[in-house]
């Protein structure tokens, strides 16, 4: 969304599906803007000047992850001449290009020699509206059906994305990008004053820190933070990090709401849990889901490698190895994960 603000890109419709409700309602309180700008170089200026019926915006990819990706063939010109979605075996080394037509050196085009789909396109009105309401009438999915038909019957042309894009479509990958934030420097960067970043105003306090150490780590508005260690992980909105925390490899999203003092109290007294994270927990290579509650002295980490978990009941999964406790899950004093 922030991509297309600051190109100048207005009038956006967003089709959302199951459990939209939290990304519906963080979009209509946070974008409402005003007309008055033109669009700016790169992507909808190609398809503009190329006077294509569809551009695909790609990006050069390497073998380890060629097959998750829909990949194309190019002619000299940019024209897509051939796409196939998310090939394997033999038909995955078919589709091996020389990426130098691209712009790429001959070093970099050795390590990327495909050229694979953001999944993000610009359309012609009228040929969008012929492929949906004519020719593809049936269809659900544009890199898997429309797309690749679409390329022998018209003009798709290829623009090279060559800036910071990364996939989130698994745990892992989802995991991985927002932990490469904290790094420096990061390889995407929030602060460029020429690209402002839109988001939700939330209107929370600053974070309070009390003795705490912090090392490669982003940390949310709202939160509080006493005694605790945070290492090469991302603490979300109003998250409470009691005395002797240790997060390391964490992405906490944070809380929805908060809990009072004489609430926490309560809790505490009656042997309950309360929201985030309580005294002595250790907590490695997890994301933490909004409201979750994790009591004092409990042990996240792994220890046997498991990779793929599913313990609804107990408040987890593990996914590729990486543990994620449920929203508003409660995870019990002493608990060994």
């Amino acid at each position: 969304m922030s991509n297309c603000i600051n190109s100048g890109i207005r009038k956006i419709f967003i089709m959302t599906q199951f459990n939209s409700f939290s990304l519906n309602r963080h979009l209509s309180r946070t974008y409402s803007f005003g007309n008055g700008m033109n669009f700016g170089d790169g992507f909808v200026e190609r398809h503009v000047d190329t006077n294509a019926d569809i551009t695909v915006s790609c990006v050069p990819m390497d073998d380890s992850r060629a097959s998750d990706y829909g990949l194309m063939k190019i002619d000299k010109t940019g024209r897509i001449v051939q796409f196939a979605e998310k090939p394997k075996g033999s038909d995955l080394k078919a589709m091996r290009v020389d990426t130098t037509l691209l712009g790429l050196s001959p070093q970099e085009a050795e390590k990327h020699p495909y050229i694979a789909s953001m999944g993000v396109y610009v359309f012609r009105t009228e040929t969008l509206l012929q492929l949906l309401r004519w020719q593809y009438s049936s269809c659900n999915d544009f890199g898997s059906e429309i797309i690749p038909s679409a390329v022998s019957e018209h003009h798709v042309q290829a623009y090279l994305f060559n800036d910071y894009w990364e996939d989130i479509g698994t745990i892992k990958s989802f995991f991985d990008a927002n932990l490469a934030l904290t790094e420096q420097p990061p390889k995407f960067e929030f602060y460029d004053p020429k690209t402002p970043f839109f988001t939700s105003p939330r209107f929370l306090p600053p974070t309070k820190v009390e003795k705490c150490k912090i090392v490669d780590a982003i940390i949310s508005h709202g939160c509080f933070m006493r005694n605790c260690s945070v290492q090469h992980s991302i603490v979300g909105v109003r998250s409470r990090l009691e005395s002797g925390v240790e997060l390391q490899d964490t992405m906490m999203m944070g809380a929805d709401y908060y809990q009072t003092e004489s609430e926490i109290a309560s809790l505490l007294a009656e042997g309950k849990v309360p929201i985030g994270v309580g005294e002595n927990t250790k907590i490695r290579n997890c994301i933490i889901d909004k409201n979750a509650k994790i009591g004092r002295n409990v042990i996240i980490a792994n220890a046997d490698g498991v990779q793929e978990a599913d313990r609804a009941k107990e408040g987890f999964y593990i996914r590729s190895g990486i543990t994620i406790t449920l929203k508003n899950a409660t995870i019990k004093d002493g608990t060994v994960i």
